[in-house]
C-alpha cells in the first residue's frame, strides 16, 4: 500500500492553509467545494518546499566536502537547473546557472556547488541578487583566485502577466578576483559555458 511520508512543520502548515483558504475566497472561490477542499493545505507544504534555502546555510554545504588540493585551473560546473521564485511577484523564474572557479588550495565537492545555487534560490529572489549571493558565498568559503557565476532563466511573472513576452530571457553575471582581472579567464569561462561537450 502507497504510504506518502510529508516532512513538513505542522503548525506552520496549519497557520499558512489558513491564510491560503481566506484568499481563495477573496477572490471569489469556495474552499469547501471538492477540487479546493485540500488546496490550502497542498499550497502551504509547497511553499515550505519552494523557500527551504532559508533553513539551510550554503557556506556550511562548501566546507562539508572541503578537500585541500594544489589543483589551479579552473573548476566549473554549468546548466545547473535552477527554480525559484520571483520576490516581486511570487511567481517562478527558472533556467541554468553556470558556476565556475579557480581553486586556491582548496576544492569542494561537485554536487555542493549544485547545492549552494539550490539553497540561495529556494528563497523568495531576484535574480540579480542570487547570482551575487552564489558569487559571494563561494569566494567567502573557499577563498579561491576568481569565481565566476552565471544565470540564464525565464520569468514567469514576464510571460504570464505584465507584458506578456513568452520568449524573453534575463542573462545575468557576476566575477571576482582572475575572472574579472584577466579577460582571457573570462573569455574561457564564457567559452566553455556556450560549448556543448556532451
Amino acid at each position: 500500500m502507497y504510504e506518502k511520508i510529508d516532512k513538513y512543520c505542522p503548525e506552520k502548515t496549519a497557520v499558512l492553509a489558513e491564510h491560503y483558504k481566506a484568499i481563495l475566497q477573496l477572490l471569489g472561490e469556495e474552499p469547501k467545494r471538492e477540487g479546493l477542499l485540500k488546496t490550502p493545505e497542498r499550497v502551504a507544504k509547497s511553499m515550505q518546499f519552494l523557500t527551504h534555502g532559508y533553513a539551510l546555510n550554503p557556506a556550511d554545504i562548501l566546507l562539508s566536502a572541503r578537500f585541500k588540493e594544489e589543483y589551479q585551473q579552473m573548476v566549473l560546473v554549468k546548466d545547473i537547473d535552477l527554480y525559484s521564485l520571483c520576490e516581486h511577484h511570487l511567481l517562478p523564474f527558472y533556467g541554468k546557472a553556470h558556476v565556475a572557479y579557480i581553486p586556491n588550495g582548496y576544492i569542494t565537492g561537485l554536487s555542493k556547488v549544485a547545492r549552494v545555487v539550490d539553497a540561495f534560490a529556494r528563497r523568495f529572489q531576484v535574480q540579480e541578487r542570487l547570482t551575487v549571493q552564489i558569487r559571494d558565498c563561494i569566494q567567502d568559503t573557499l577563498k579561491p583566485l576568481g569565481v565566476a557565476v552565471v544565470i540564464e532563466a525565464m520569468h514567469t511573472c514576464m510571460i504570464m502577466r505584465g507584458v506578456q513576452k513568452q520568449n524573453s530571457v534575463a542573462i545575468t553575471s557576476a566575477f571576482t578576483g582572475a575572472f574579472m582581472k584577466d579577460p582571457r579567464t573570462r573569455e574561457e569561462f564564457m567559452h566553455l559555458i556556450g560549448v556543448k561537450l556532451h
